[in-house]
């Protein structure tokens, strides 16, 4: 598969002191973004890293995702868009060095191979985390439970038997 946000970064240019990289998405690598996230349009995205060395050839970086999208209301269905503004943290590792930890408050472990951190898949990644699953636009309310009909239960049909007996 070849990424729709392609930033390969040698991690031999990563200094001792660390190195920031930014990554922007093109109006076409949006739009590819759009299709792989299925929302209807990304209309910008950019990405900065701060990249550190760590041990074992581990590249631990800090990030901020900022985007602007446009998603589906679940409560409306109308489009609207909406702001990403994420920070988060992640660790280049070694193909075949990720660990197994199942803790879902550990940082997010991204393999890399040849001495290339595929920045631009990071970032598009980041962005598929941060998405609102459930997005709602603005001022968009659920119909009342009140207005709705009552909903019959499994035993109404022997409570109207009950009743005419």
């Amino acid at each position: 598969m070849t990424p729709e946000l392609r930033r390969p970064f040698a991690a031999a240019r990563v200094p001792p002191q660390g190195e920031e990289v930014l990554v922007e998405a093109s109006a076409a690598e949006c739009a590819a973004l759009a299709a792989r996230m299925r929302i209807p349009a990304v209309l910008s995205l950019t990405c900065r890293f701060a990249l550190a060395k760590g041990p074992a050839g581990s590249f631990p970086a800090r990030g901020h995702l900022q985007a602007r999208v446009v998603q589906v209301c679940v409560v409306t269905l109308d489009p609207f868009e909406a702001v990403v503004d994420e920070a988060f943290g992640v660790r280049f590792v070694p193909l075949g060095a990720e660990t197994d930890d199942p803790d879902p408050e550990a940082e997010d472990e991204v393999a890399y191979a040849g001495g290339v951190l595929e920045l631009g898949e990071a970032a598009a990644e980041q962005l598929a985390l941060a998405l609102d699953p459930y997005p709602r636009k603005p001022g968009a309310e659920l119909p009342s439970q009140d207005d709705a009909p009552p909903i019959p239960g499994p035993l109404a049909g022997l409570a109207a038997l009950k009743r005419d007996g």
